[in-house]
């Protein structure tokens, strides 16, 4: 694992540039669609060159990739030899960001070797930072994250699903028979993530993020005790741009309850038990 960079100088760095490029404002934006049918606006782009120059001038030996980047870029700097790089998704939640809705962020990871080593998630709206070193515990601009102690039933629990993505009959299962007491979907999954991990949503599914979706969200909500997976109880792989479905919970034991009822309501499951294990579901 590469030695991480101080966390509290990288923190400054994506808070900074979220100021100075003036996206904590609820306001309609000018917004453009790209060739995979997602939102940009020129936010994003601004803020990617901001934080990217500013990673380049700090660390200039650790490759930097961004989702506004061009992917054959993307492939080249993933599959580089040594295997470690800044990840950057510079506005998710850009469709909220663009219609005024006051739901989104900046998401900020670094990879080595497949692992998240840092994570950095910005709530520029709420002016809350959530970040997380391996090993190291999450937080909350200075509180510590534990979601250990959470003892909610699954039947109590407030669920972020986003049933869009979801495919075969789970989607109509989750509405006609919720396992939990009320759904949410957001639609910003670098705070999805970050708020799992404090403990405001207890569950957490989502047909399909890419690489700097789930990077520093992961890493936050692992480090604060809670568990993930895929829907096919995979890990979440950093090396990958194919996009991967989440499963994620505030604990152990929910989350093995909501996997569980997952799979006993997915016609295209492979399987109605648990075939993971806690160290490779929080990979």
């Amino acid at each position: 694992m590469v030695d991480v960079p101080d966390p509290g100088v990288v923190r400054e760095i994506v808070i900074e540039a979220a100021r100075g490029a003036g996206v904590g404002q609820s306001l309609l934006r000018d917004a453009s669609i790209k060739d995979d049918g997602s939102v940009v606006t020129t936010a994003d782009h601004l803020l990617q060159e901001r934080i990217s120059a500013a990673l380049r001038q700090r660390w200039p030996d650790i490759p930097f990739m961004g989702e506004e980047m061009e992917h054959a870029r993307q492939v080249r700097i993933v599959n580089a030899k040594g295997g470690t790089f800044w990840t950057l998704d510079p506005l998710d939640g850009t469709t909220n960001f663009s219609m005024g809705f006051p739901f989104y962020g900046v998401s900020l990871a670094l990879v080595s070797a497949g692992e998240v080593a840092l994570g950095v998630v910005y709530d520029p709206v709420r002016d809350e930072c959530f970040h997380a070193v391996s090993g190291q515990g999450a937080y909350l601009n200075e509180q510590r994250l534990q979601t250990n102690a959470t003892g909610i039933e699954l039947r109590a629990c407030v669920a972020n699903v986003d049933l869009k993505r979801l495919v075969g009959q789970l989607a109509e299962r989750l509405v006609r028979f919720p396992p939990y007491r009320s759904q949410r979907n957001l639609g910003a999954c670098v705070l999805e993530w970050c708020w799992v991990a404090a403990g405001r949503i207890q569950l957490y599914l989502h047909g399909g993020q890419r690489m700097w979706d789930y990077a520093a969200g992961s890493l936050i909500l692992r480090e604060a005790g809670g568990m993930f997976s895929t829907l096919k109880g995979a890990s979440l792989d950093c090396q990958v741009f194919t996009k991967r479905s989440v499963v994620a919970a505030v604990n152990e034991e929910l989350y093995r309850q909501w996997f569980r009822w997952l799979c006993e309501n997915d016609d295209r499951s492979l399987s109605t038990g648990l075939s993971i294990n806690r160290d490779r579901t929080n990979q």
